[in-house]
């Protein structure tokens, strides 16, 4: 169970860290466990909330509602982390490519 959760957010962080660090000029963080993911999520979208632009808030939601999806998927049951870790990535795609 926590293997899985481990390799879940590890495929996560490969997909989306780069693109994360990217929109606030960070280092990509080093730390592979799920609460440095999170904790990058949550850094960007503070960053981009902050701004003045539309989109970089539009996108600021988008990473509040993947943050929130991601840590509920820490704590839940195998058989609703699926659902949780989708709608997380859904919103992380979106995110980047409207702050884009």
């Amino acid at each position: 169970m926590v293997q899985t959760r481990t390799d879940t957010f590890a495929a996560l962080r490969s997909c989306f860290a780069a693109g994360l660090a990217a929109l606030i000029e960070v280092p990509v963080p080093r730390g592979a466990t799920p609460s440095v993911f999170i904790d990058l999520v949550e850094e960007v979208r503070d960053v981009l909330g902050a701004s003045s632009l539309g989109t970089w808030q539009d996108a600021s939601e988008d990473l509040d509602h993947a943050a929130g999806y991601l840590t509920d998927a820490l704590t839940s049951p195998d058989s609703d982390q699926r659902a949780l870790v989708a709608r997380a990535r859904t919103h992380l795609r979106d995110a980047i490519a409207t702050a884009s």
